[in-house]
């Protein structure tokens, strides 16, 4: 699971994604083990990191959604769920306060 993680993070980190969050959700929910959260400061920069990630495909991907606006996209990878976020939105929603109780994993430990 870790590799995974790594793997994308490592893609989001080059596409120059902000803010890149990883919550350990698992003991929390049956939707997926891990969210992974990112920002980005406009459209097209969201798009570019949706783009390369389905380019690359770190880890095979099940579903994807919020590609008419970009302004908050998912991708599903089955036990992590990906979450780009244009900068307001990401504010607005703040998935890391509805998450609170979700453990932070330390990216530099991967």
């Amino acid at each position: 699971m870790e590799q995974k993680i790594y793997e994308i993070v490592k893609l989001l980190s080059d596409k120059k994604a902000q803010d890149i969050v990883v919550l350990d959700i698992s003991k929390l929910t049956i939707i997926a083990d891990y969210f992974i959260i990112c920002s980005a400061s406009n459209v097209q920069h969201v798009k570019a990191i949706v783009d390369e990630i389905e380019e690359k495909e770190p880890v095979h991907i099940l579903r994807v959604e919020g590609k008419e606006s970009f302004r908050w996209v998912v991708i599903d990878f089955g036990d992590i769920i990906l979450h780009i976020f244009h900068e307001k939105e990401r504010e607005f929603y703040n998935l890391e306060r509805l998450w609170i109780d979700a453990q932070k994993v330390e990216i530099a430990a991967l």
